[in-house]
């Protein structure tokens, strides 16, 4: 099973010129089994992108391990693709150029690159803007090309850091449908962190929040709302009096905390 498993992850980071530390996480338990939806939430400083690098590779815990497959995490691999907020793209390249990019840093020839390509273009809805240049496109477009990007490489885990953040309020709700639509079709893991309690609700059938000082799982929920998401109007569900009641304890939650943050500062 590719499951994704934490195991007692801590991360401190110390300041030599002062010799302070920072548990940034600690004692960090959880497994995601192949095919779920995870979103991650809770205030500035409680550890949420230090925990998605640490899982993607970038960074190495202090103690603990996190693994895939049964196999360590000790650094980046095709294995986990990430999604970033800004897409990370290749602005002066064309949109195939972009998506193709680990393919070709694979050496797949240029005839399955293509078809590849093409498939991934048309699933996330960009079918005929192959040749054209990525600094062209909308945030929007150039969310979806990084999408397509990560997801041309068949990697078992993605990793999405507040990949909508940077949208406007009509495309997000369409990016985050493209999200559950996605999620479905492939049956990849998916692991999205934000800032937005609504979105957090809407896209994770689990959903951790995070508390900081230090960074750990406050609260799990497991919700129903990315399941409905796929045959019904991310709007209506918004209207649903369970998911109002999640969200306002969730916002509560997390406004103690900061309040906790700010009285302690």
């Amino acid at each position: 099973m590719s499951d994704l498993i934490c195991k007692n992850l801590c991360m401190t980071f110390s300041n030599p010129q002062t010799g302070t530390k920072v548990d940034a996480l600690k004692d960090i338990n959880f497994t995601l089994k192949k095919g779920e939806l995870l979103s991650v939430l809770g205030p500035s400083g409680c550890g949420k992108t230090t925990l998605l690098n640490m899982i993607a590779g970038f960074l190495n815990p202090t103690s603990g391990e996190a693994s895939l497959d049964n196999k360590i995490i000790d650094g980046p691999s095709v294995e986990r693709g990430m999604v970033f907020q800004q897409g990370a793209l290749f602005e002066w390249l064309t949109v195939s150029k972009n998506v193709d990019f680990g393919l070709r840093m694979k050496k797949i020839s240029p005839s399955e690159s293509l078809e590849l390509v093409q498939k991934w273009l048309n699933i996330v809805g960009l079918q005929g803007f192959g040749d054209t240049p990525t600094y062209q496109l909308s945030g929007g477009m150039q969310q979806r090309v990084a999408l397509a990007r990560c997801l041309v490489n068949d990697p078992e885990v993605i990793l999405m850091d507040e990949p909508l953040g940077a949208l406007d309020a009509l495309t997000r709700e369409k990016m985050q449908s493209l999200i559950l639509e996605l999620w479905k079709e492939t049956g990849k893991t998916i692991m999205i962190i934000t800032h937005s309690v609504e979105e957090a609700i809407l896209l994770g059938e689990r959903l951790f929040v995070m508390a900081p000082r230090p960074g750990r799982i406050h609260k799990e929920y497991n919700l129903p709302f990315a399941e409905q998401g796929l045959h019904k109007s991310l709007r209506d569900i918004k209207q649903d009096p369970y998911f109002s009641e999640v969200r306002e304890e969730i916002l509560s939650m997390i406004w103690d905390m900061e309040e906790e943050i700010m009285g302690s500062a």
